[in-house]
């Protein structure tokens, strides 16, 4: 009876089936799929061009001409201009830079803010486990472009508050994906004989939940990414973002949805821009998703 207890508790050499070596990293599995390694090509190229748009736009983002205003494709102008007679390409390629950066800051704040909440909740489990997934509950429930719009009329837009704020939001859902999660990887065999050997909480957080969560984290994150990039459009086209005349996706979309049925190319070419930059993210995350058998719509192991 000793000797079976003691093989229990004894740390054993071999990983747990869960878990995976660098040959099924996350990394490696999207670039084996071809949909993946197009989702990265697009995302890859997108942000290349957020960072060279000073050096690579052909005109000044600002400069506005009363001659060359709602001018068509040409080979001067090739994406055209717009109202204000701007050059519409210069205005695309810079226009992903700023919403770029809040939403990469706000992802990544909210992945690893919501990651630690929920791995500490699964873990921790009983009455405040409860309790706080209950104002989680009731806080997804609200609207969030309401509350957003809300709090942003009240402490300003400021990029440094666009962040927190959107962090905030878009990292609640991620405290019940990697809440569920760890939940399941709690009862693993592996974890109670790291409880049984006395180990501290944070170093099963460390040792045998972060690694066997990794995966599910990752991909939400990349999914909240998408949906904060939507979600800070969104905010941008309301006038609650960036503040015009800042070359942004969601601030042309707005500023030229007047000039729709005579000038098009104003308002497709930002929204070609945004749509194709989340397909990538989407198409990323999907290809890591079926490769590593996470069903997105549980957010857990199939």
């Amino acid at each position: 009876m000793a000797s079976s207890i003691e093989a229990v508790i004894a740390p054993t050499t071999t990983l747990p089936a869960t878990r995976r070596g660098w040959r099924s990293s996350p990394l490696v599995e999207l670039l084996r799929s071809p949909v993946g390694a197009l989702g990265v090509v697009i995302v890859v190229v997108h942000l290349l061009l957020a960072l060279a748009a000073p050096v690579i736009a052909p005109y000044n983002v600002l400069e506005q001409s009363s001659t060359a205003r709602l001018q068509g494709p040409s080979p001067a102008h090739l994406f055209g201009t717009d109202r204000l007679g701007r050059d519409v390409l210069s205005r695309t390629i810079a226009g992903g830079r700023v919403a770029l950066a809040i939403t990469l800051a706000g992802a990544a704040l909210a992945i690893t803010w919501g990651s630690a909440a929920g791995l500490i909740l699964g873990l921790t489990g009983g009455k405040l486990d409860e309790g706080i997934m209950r104002v989680v509950d009731a806080l997804l429930a609200i609207p969030w472009i309401l509350f957003l719009l809300l709090i942003i009329a009240i402490m300003g837009s400021a990029p440094l508050t666009l962040v927190v704020i959107l962090a905030f939001f878009y990292g609640l859902p991620v405290i019940r994906i990697v809440r569920g999660a760890a939940l399941d990887i709690v009862a693993r065999d592996y974890v109670t004989a790291a409880q049984l050997r006395g180990e501290s909480r944070a170093s099963i957080l460390r040792r045998e939940l972060l690694p066997n969560t990794l995966d599910i984290i990752l991909v939400e994150g990349a999914m909240q990414w998408s949906w904060m990039l939507l979600g800070f459009s969104s905010l941008s086209f309301l006038g609650f973002g960036v503040a015009p005349p800042t070359p942004d996706w969601g601030v042309m979309i707005n500023d030229n949805r007047t000039t729709l049925g005579i000038a098009p190319w104003a308002t497709l070419f930002p929204l070609v821009a945004l749509s194709s930059l989340i397909i990538g993210i989407n198409l990323a995350a999907d290809a890591v998703a079926k490769r590593l058998g996470i069903d997105r719509t549980q957010g857990a192991p199939l």
